[in-house]
């Protein structure tokens, strides 16, 4: 019998106000409560939750954590800051990526790195031997709600004292704070694009913390309203926009997120800066002339060629359909006109930035 897929702390209180669930590796995401663009608009317009607690938190600590982190993440680690965030890849010896994620340095020796995916134990203990560090994933520990939207912050300064005006994108208070009453990390990042705010409570008091963000005025979001707003955002998601193990970071067009310029050593390194001069892939924006989306991983083509492949696709409020797609870089300029694979048959699409709303970034650093 196949093992039931993990429900989050926040199942039962989501479930009582309507939330559709759908399993995705074997967790049970919030998908919509109904009204996927009404949740959208909520992201742009307002403020809205969302929960992500199958996000993987690992806990490193020790003397040597910063090295540990380091030696696995192609951005700058070491370099961080106490209070400091930052985002990329994690590779394999060969540069392969493996996953996406973010790296919270809490003190000299101590973070939190967050993955998609679960079950690297046996991968840290093989290329972090003979390090001083201390691992242990604290997924069901630290359950993880995301606050986001342009009135974010004035909803979640009506229940904490914390200086979240303060606090800088890509940052966190080192210590925990009060929200709400409830003891929670707080953290200004989000997978948005937008202003926006994540909280982590202990587990034992993640519904109390919820019901008071949702009574203050958040509504809920689902993976269907975050997907249109990641992909006008140009944010990737593990096991859609690249396989684990199947590319470099370069083919979703990670270069700044790719330490090769700073002192700092990590897996694949040198093998990275072979691939650095010349990607063969490029991660681009797709504007495609469609009424509908196609589906995913639908072939772009140039004329009979087929240059590169659709990875993620939505119908946008604002931008009318678009997508993901890695493409040959000699077809990745901004402007090139393609064609994209639906029903037997092609519609044409236009290749643009990666980030068609707010390339910037200004709203999530207001």
């Amino acid at each position: 019998m196949a093992d039931e897929p993990i429900k989050s702390v926040w199942y039962g209180v989501q479930a009582e106000q309507g939330a559709e669930f759908e399993d995705f590796d074997g967790w049970l995401w919030t998908s919509t409560l109904g009204d996927a663009n009404k949740e959208y608009e909520a992201i742009r317009s307002d403020v809205a939750v969302w929960d992500v607690y199958p996000l993987v938190k690992w806990d490193f600590s020790g003397a040597d954590a910063a090295k540990a982190v380091q030696r696995i993440f192609t951005n700058d680690a070491i370099g961080l800051s106490v209070g400091a965030v930052r985002y990329g890849a994690f590779v394999n010896t060969d540069g392969m990526m493996l996953d996406d994620g973010t790296v919270y340095r809490i003190a000299d020796d101590h973070y939190f790195v967050m993955t998609n995916n679960p079950g690297y134990e046996d991968w840290f203990a093989d290329v972090l031997g003979g390090l001083d560090v201390s691992i242990e994933d604290r997924t069901h520990q630290m359950p993880l709600m995301s606050v986001q939207g342009p009135k974010s912050r004035e909803l979640l300064s009506k229940l904490t004292d914390a200086d979240l005006a303060g606090l800088r994108y890509f940052h966190l208070f080192p210590e925990k704070q009060i929200v709400a009453g409830v003891p929670a990390w707080v953290l200004r990042t989000g997978f948005s694009g937008e202003l926006g705010y994540e909280l982590i409570p202990d587990r034992d008091r993640a519904v109390e913390l919820w019901k008071a963000v949702r009574d203050a005025g958040a509504s809920i979001f689902g993976t269907a309203g975050v997907e249109i707003a990641r992909i006008e955002s140009g944010m990737i998601v593990a096991g859609v926009d690249y396989q684990s193990g199947d590319g470099t970071p370069y083919d979703v067009s990670f270069d700044r997120l790719v330490a090769l310029d700073k002192d700092v050593e990590f897996l694949g390194k040198e093998k990275l800066r072979q691939v650095a001069g010349n990607p063969p892939k490029r991660l681009k924006s797709l504007r495609i002339d469609s009424a509908e989306a196609p589906e995913y991983g639908a072939e772009v083509k140039s004329g009979d060629d087929v240059v590169g492949t659709l990875t993620s696709a939505a119908v946008s409020p604002r931008f009318g359909t678009i997508g993901l797609a890695v493409l040959n870089s000699d077809v990745a300029s901004d402007g090139t006109r393609l064609d994209v694979a639906v029903d037997g048959a092609t519609v044409p699409a236009t290749v643009d930035v990666l980030s068609l709303y707010d390339p910037e970034k200004r709203r999530p650093r207001a």
